[in-house]
């Protein structure tokens, strides 16, 4: 079994990041899925052996526009969405998850925390962690076999 614990769209906001600190540091992989792939730093200084980072439309120096991560036996395929057009529909981003053999596809960009299956693809859009979207959330994903089971996490 593993887990992750998937964010995206911090926006320069860090004190959530702060509030889930325990988290952060017994999970098994943390994935930021861009705006603001800068936030993750410290993060990736903290676990550099277990932090990946996408770079989301307001990424402007670097980053990984999108990658894959095989996780017990399960291929992740993890972006920030902008470029798949997901705030119109993610038959897109299902399509690029298929074609590159994934059955689960990890977005942000929308700022709307989303977990749902499209095509047989397993969708994850963890949601915001801005100080301006009513909800602060993050994703945590257990993976354990062929199952993956995402729980959206509100930040209090």
């Amino acid at each position: 079994m593993k887990t992750l614990v998937v964010i995206s769209d911090t926006h320069r906001n860090l004190a959530p990041l702060d509030k889930i600190a325990t988290v952060l540091s017994e999970c098994d992989y943390i994935v930021h899925l861009g705006d603001m792939a800068s936030d993750a730093k410290d993060l990736m200084r903290a676990y550099p052996e277990k932090t990946y980072v996408v770079a989301g439309n307001n990424d402007f120096f670097g980053g990984q526009s999108e990658f894959v991560l095989d996780v017990e036996g399960r291929r992740i395929f993890a972006c920030h969405g902008h470029r798949y057009g997901v705030k119109s529909g993610t038959d897109r981003l299902v399509r690029a998850a298929k074609e590159k053999l994934c059955d689960v596809a990890l977005f942000g960009h929308t700022h709307e925390a989303f977990a749902g299956e499209e095509e047989g693809v397993l969708l994850i859009n963890p949601g915001c962690m801005t100080r301006y979207s009513p909800r602060q959330t993050y994703c945590y994903l257990v993976i354990n076999g062929n199952k993956a089971v995402p729980t959206i996490v509100e930040i209090r």
